[in-house]
């Protein structure tokens, strides 16, 4: 005889959807005691509760989900993106602004990198937008030192191999030299951690500074390092599918990833050099 499901969601899940942590994170918030439902401190996640059942969390009561949010943050050069730093340095989130919800990161980018960070208080959205199946583009800004050859080039757009880890081919595009740096513009669809770097490194270049300059559809646009953008809900709905009710549902749209075909004849070299957007 199959046993009846029981109702309601998983206190992991419960918790990640009102942006107390991570899954994984809440997994580990309940492994070391800190959660208790209905009075009784749980120690397993296998555990679902409905919305009568009552969740402490750190003795606070978790409230009722509020309807996804995300923002777009210029994360400066020097924070880490985490909530908690075992070296006591500075974190994205000591820097936001003190009327802003519990937000979690989208990905991360790393402590010398800058640039668009997504925040959202939803962590299932997080999930949602992290997947790679999604297709989603990160497109990013780089400066390396020295000249970087064609070859090179051709290496990172037929993907590399660096210690054991396969990286997709990745969307590179020359812009300039400037003085003794070369800037150029890479896309990617994984973002694996430090995926630039350690690739740039396998083909002789050391990165000097890397900036992301979009997300998917989301873009770094004007925006100030340091400063927060609240996406438009109705942004949100064209983009995501959030209805703007308690459970979202998040239907992202992959992206197709064109097949590169022969350039046609007469077409420019990839090392002409473009006007690049500002930094």
């Amino acid at each position: 005889m199959t046993e009846t499901a029981k109702p309601g969601d998983r206190i992991a899940k419960v918790l990640s959807r009102a942006g107390i942590a991570s899954r994984r994170d809440a997994e580990r918030m309940i492994a070391e005691g800190r959660v208790s439902v209905n009075g009784k401190v749980i120690v397993s996640p296998a555990l679902n509760v409905t919305e009568k059942d009552r969740i402490v969390v750190d003795g606070k009561q978790v409230a009722e989900p509020e309807p996804a949010r995300l923002w777009l943050y210029h994360k400066p050069s020097g924070l880490v993106t985490t909530t908690r730093d075992e070296k006591d340095r500075e974190t994205v989130f000591d820097t936001l602004p003190a009327d802003m919800p519990r937000v979690m990161a989208v990905g991360r980018l790393d402590l010398t990198s800058e640039g668009l960070l997504l925040l959202t208080n939803d962590g299932e959205l997080k999930r949602k937008l992290e997947l790679p199946s999604t297709g989603w583009l990160r497109r990013y800004r780089v400066r390396v030192y020295g000249p970087i050859g064609d070859a090179a080039l051709d290496k990172l757009r037929s993907g590399i191999e660096v210690d054991g880890v396969r990286y997709q081919p990745m969307q590179v595009t020359f812009d300039r030299e400037q003085g003794s740096n070369t800037w150029l513009t890479i896309s990617l669809r994984e973002g694996k951690n430090r995926e630039i770097r350690r690739a740039m490194e396998a083909v002789g270049a050391v990165v000097t500074r890397l900036i992301r300059v979009s997300y998917g559809p989301f873009q770094l646009g004007k925006l100030k390092a340091g400063e927060v953008e609240e996406i438009k809900r109705r942004v949100l709905r064209e983009q995501l599918g959030l209805d703007g009710s308690g459970e979202q549902t998040a239907r992202l749209k992959p992206q197709r990833q064109r097949k590169p075909g022969p350039k046609p004849t007469g077409a420019k070299s990839d090392r002409k050099p473009q006007r690049p957007p500002r930094d």
